[in-house]
Parts: C-alpha cells; structure tokens; sequence
C-alpha cells in the first residue's frame, strides 16, 4: 500500500455552542490540515497521486473555511465546528473528489494548534 500525504493551513472563527468555558465565545485559530491517501497501485507514471491534484481539491475545500465564521457555513448549521467535525467534513468532501478504484482518502487530522487536534479516518 502506497500513501501521500499533504499538509495545508486555513484561518478561521468560531464558536462552540453550549460548552462551559472559553471556546463558547467567537475566537479563532490559524488550522493545520494534515491529509493522508492511500493507493493499492501506482499510476502509468509511477505516481499514487498527483501531489498538484491533492492541493487543488484540499485548497477548493478549505477555500470555503478560510477567514469565514465556520458556525455560519452550511455544514455547521446543526453541529458545532469542533477540529472532529472539521476533520469529518473535510475528509468527506475530499474523499467524493478523490476516491475511485485506485485512491482512497485515508485520513484528515485537523490541529487548532501545535498541540491540540483530531483526526477522522476510515478504521
């Protein structure tokens, strides 16, 4: 089995409604996106996947996130937008891109910072 993986970043705020303590207020944070594909075989080339395909549709998706109010995004309208739900609605939207019979998206890890993220995977 072959992985790639990228790591991209995006800025934005948020709010977790109904926590108790600071996060329920809007904040923010510089997100650190950490993407892992997985290929059964290589391609003609030699390659699992085209580094330049995975930005491109990573960088189409957190496009939508960044220097927005994540709260106000569609896919937050009945869920907070904790790093968790991040990570899941990235890894969705990125897999229904990318998957076909050779490349599957692996898993996304999503950090609010150095040391603080969540990651979503297909175990």
């Amino acid at each position: 089995m072959y992985r790639v993986d990228i790591e991209r970043e995006f800025s934005a705020a948020h709010n977790l409604c109904g926590y108790q303590g600071d996060c329920a207020k809007l904040h923010g944070h510089n997100w650190q996106v950490q993407v892992v594909v997985k290929a059964k075989e290589l391609d003609e080339i030699g390659m699992a996947v085209d580094f330049k395909i995975l930005k491109r549709e990573l960088d189409a998706i957190l496009d939508e996130f960044d220097h927005a109010h994540l709260n106000e995004l569609p896919y937050f309208s009945t869920k907070n937008p904790t790093s968790e739900q991040i990570a899941k609605v990235v890894f969705d939207s990125l897999s229904k891109a990318l998957n076909d019979e050779r490349v599957e998206v692996e898993k996304v890890r999503i950090c609010e910072s150095a040391k603080s993220g969540a990651t979503y995977s297909i175990d």
